[in-house]
Order: C-alpha cells, then sequence, then structure tokens
C-alpha cells in the first residue's frame, strides 16, 4: 500500500482531512471521491466534513479541490479555504497571496491570532446575487429576503453565491428540526434548485452579532460552514438588519468567526476571518477499498481552541 501524507485541521468546528499533492507525488494519483467517501466516515474513517486537496493549476497557482463526504465536489469552502492558506503559506505555495477554487480567485492573508495558540487567516470573498444553481428567478433580478412557495410558505429567505449556492433566512430563533427538514426537502425540488443548495437559518443576537446553523449540500448539517457564515452576515447587510463595514461576530455550534461586508459597484465583497487550526499530521493509504491511517504527529492546537471556545461561553 503507498501512504501519502494527510494533514487533519479544521476551521470553527467545520472539520476536514487535508492532503497536499503539491509536496506529496504519491498524492497525485489518489481517487478523490472514493476516498473522500472513506476518509470523511465517521464510524469506519477518520471522520470529518470534506476532504481538502491543495493543488498547481497549469498556470502554477494555488488551487483548493474540496469534497464532500459523499465524495461531489463543492466549489467554494470558506472554513476550508483558511485551512489550505495556512499549510500553503507554511510550505511557501502561495505566490500572490491568492487561492484558487471552482474557477474563481480569493485574496487570503494571515491574521491576528484569535488567542494564544489559536492561528487565523482570512479570505476576502466576492459574493454573486444569481447562479445557475438558482431557478426559482432570473439572471439579472435578485432574491433578497423573499418567500419561497416550493420550499416554505413564510420563511423569507436571501439567495447569495460565495462561490457555491446558498440560501439564508433571518429568524427569531433557530429551529434545528425545520433546518433538516428545509435540508431533506431541497433534495426533491430539483425545478428551482437543479444542483442543490445550502441552507442557513440565522438569528441576530445584537447589533454586531449574529448566530448561523447550516444544513450543507453533500453534509447534512454541520457545526459550521464558511461560506454560509459569510451568506448570512452579507444577507443581514443588504437587508439593513447589519450596517455595511460592521466588523460582525458571526457564532455557530463550531465556535466563532468574523465578518465585514463592503458594497463594491453594487455587489458585495465579504470579508471572512477566523481559526486555522490543525489538529494532527499523519499518512494515509487506500488499498482496494479500504482505508489505513496513522497520526504521526499530535499538536496542542485542538486544546488551544476549546479554550477559545469555553471562553465564548459555549
Amino acid at each position: 500500500m503507498q501512504y501519502f501524507e494527510i494533514v487533519k485541521c479544521h476551521g470553527s468546528g467545520n472539520d476536514f482531512i487535508l492532503v497536499d499533492t503539491i509536496g506529496d507525488v504519491a498524492a497525485q494519483s489518489i481517487n478523490r471521491e472514493e476516498l473522500a467517501r472513506l476518509a470523511c466516515d465517521r464510524t469506519n474513517g477518520i471522520g470529518g466534513d470534506g476532504i481538502l486537496f491543495v493543488e498547481r493549476d497549469q498556470e502554477g497557482r494555488c488551487v483548493m479541490d474540496m469534497l464532500n463526504p459523499d465524495g461531489t465536489h463543492a466549489e467554494m469552502c470558506g472554513n476550508g479555504i483558511r485551512c489550505v492558506a495556512r499549510i500553503a503559506d507554511e510550505r511557501g505555495y502561495i505566490t500572490e497571496g491568492v487561492i484558487r477554487s471552482g474557477g474563481r480567485s480569493y485574496p487570503v492573508k494571515r491574521a491576528n491570532a484569535l488567542s494564544e495558540g489559536v492561528e487565523a487567516f482570512a479570505v476576502d470573498i466576492p459574493l454573486r446575487l444569481w447562479s445557475k444553481d438558482f431557478a426559482f428567478f432570473e439572471d439579472g433580478e435578485q432574491h433578497i429576503g423573499k418567500i419561497i412557495e416550493e420550499l416554505h410558505p413564510e420563511l423569507r429567505f436571501t439567495a447569495l453565491s460565495p462561490g457555491n449556492p446558498h440560501i439564508v433566512a433571518a429568524v427569531e430563533h433557530i429551529d434545528m428540526e425545520l433546518l433538516e427538514s428545509l435540508g431533506e426537502k431541497v433534495k426533491s425540488l430539483t425545478n428551482i434548485f437543479p444542483y442543490g443548495v445550502n441552507i442557513s437559518l440565522y438569528e441576530q443576537l445584537s447589533p454586531s452579532e449574529i448566530f448561523v446553523a447550516t444544513y450543507e449540500r453533500g453534509a447534512g448539517i454541520t457545526l459550521s460552514c464558511g461560506t454560509a457564515m459569510t451568506s448570512s452576515a452579507t444577507a443581514a447587510v443588504l437587508l439593513g438588519l447589519v450596517e455595511e463595514g460592521t466588523h460582525l461576530s458571526v457564532r455557530n455550534r463550531g465556535g466563532k468567526v468574523f465578518c465585514r461586508t463592503r458594497i463594491e459597484d453594487g455587489s458585495p465583497i465579504t470579508t471572512l476571518e477566523g481559526n486555522a487550526t490543525v489538529e494532527w499530521r499523519g499518512r494515509a493509504g487506500v488499498d482496494s477499498g479500504v482505508l489505513s491511517y496513522e497520526i504521526c504527529e499530535q499538536t496542542t492546537e485542538g486544546e488551544s481552541w476549546e479554550r477559545y471556545v469555553e471562553q465564548l461561553g459555549k
């Protein structure tokens, strides 16, 4: 069995297995879809919300390829790209402060540590107000704070694409059972969501803080979703619930990130800032559909993150 390096990491509790195909030749021939299904399995595998592949494109640019636990590809992952940014920064892969994902470029940079032992990165995410993933309104239109009758008779959703499709709705209190039912219902609504969609409910805790919960396409309900928090923060600005330029604290079941939205030429760009935590480094291999792995180096960063989360009063 041929082994390759893996890094177990997370952004705001959204955990991943990272594979560096630039620095590890053995990782270049991996069946990525098979590895995602095997490794993300929390019962028989390593466990994770996705697989992050670090690679180069033909122009030599650093690229993130993210796969969901079911083996499908995600165009963008806000929590994942911070983890990729950290590894790429440490290994000298980023030459112009940009990482590509899903055919788009995202400026990234190191940010101030959230607390002792909790390293952080920031990414600028431009959001589109329409996408081919949305078939319930026309290109050139916007769906901001409006009902989607086929999905729910009362919730007012805002549709945004930070690279992957999101619909988010402000609520007074988040109902996790409702969120799960919405995520499951979307699977049957291929006429309006031809490629699926990520769904979030968010509640405003103060003028500078919101709480977000998300059902992720291809993964289900997760502790955290970076692009969902970005979309929710952006929607709050577009709806006038939060002032443009506010350093918004965005909490979730996995921890917390920070978002700041600005409008340029009528389109929102939101900076997402949060942790990029490495829990351990190891190696893995797949033979005849069987995954083997071992932890080679355990870090103390997970403990530092837990202390930080405790300070948030979770």
